[in-house]
C-alpha cells in the first residue's frame, strides 16, 4: 500500500468558475464515525459550502453529508457546522487575508489521505460576470486550437 495514497471523495467544480483561486492549503476536519462512513460511500456535497473564522477557529458551513443508512442513533445533522483543523500560524494568515483583503475561504475538494479525511481549502476572490465570460471565452479558444491541431496531424 502506498504511503501517501489519496482518494478523492468530492470536488467543488463550481468554485473554479465562480472564484479566482489565489492559494490553497490542506486542512483536517472533525467528523463522527458515521459521517466518515458516509463520505467513503460518496454521499457528500460541498458545492455550496464555505469556511469562516470565528474566535481563532475555522469552521466549514453548508457541507452536506447524507446520514449513514446503518447509523441509526449515531447519525448527526447533515448540514451541521464542522470544525477544520489548522495550525495557529495558518489561521492567523487566513484571518489577515479574509478581513483585510476581502478573500473568501472555499473548499475545493474532500479526500482521504492515509485514511484521514482532508479538505483542500482555497483562498479565493469572487469573479464578476464579465470575468466569468472571459474565462469561458479563453476555454473555448483553447479548445478550438486543440481541435485545429488534431485535424492538422490527421
Amino acid at each position: 500500500m502506498n504511503n501517501n495514497q489519496i482518494k478523492v471523495a468530492a470536488t467543488n467544480k463550481k468554485a473554479r468558475h465562480d472564484y479566482f483561486i489565489e492559494d490553497t492549503l490542506e486542512a483536517g476536519i472533525v467528523l463522527t464515525g458515521t459521517e466518515v462512513k458516509s463520505i467513503r460511500q460518496g454521499k457528500v456535497n460541498i458545492k455550496d459550502s464555505y469556511a469562516n473564522i470565528e474566535n481563532g477557529e475555522v469552521f466549514l458551513y453548508n457541507m452536506h453529508i447524507s446520514p449513514y443508512e446503518q447509523g441509526n442513533i449515531y447519525n448527526v445533522d447533515p448540514l451541521r457546522v464542522r470544525k477544520l483543523l489548522l495550525n495557529k500560524r495558518e489561521i492567523r494568515k487566513l484571518i489577515g487575508l479574509t478581513t483585510i483583503k476581502g478573500y473568501t475561504l472555499i473548499p475545493l475538494s474532500l479526500y482521504f489521505k492515509n485514511g484521514k479525511v482532508k479538505v483542500e481549502l482555497a483562498i479565493a476572490k469572487g469573479k464578476k460576470l464579465y470575468d466569468k465570460r472571459e474565462t469561458i471565452a479563453k476555454r473555448d479558444a483553447e479548445r478550438k486550437i486543440q481541435q485545429m491541431e488534431k485535424e492538422k496531424y490527421r
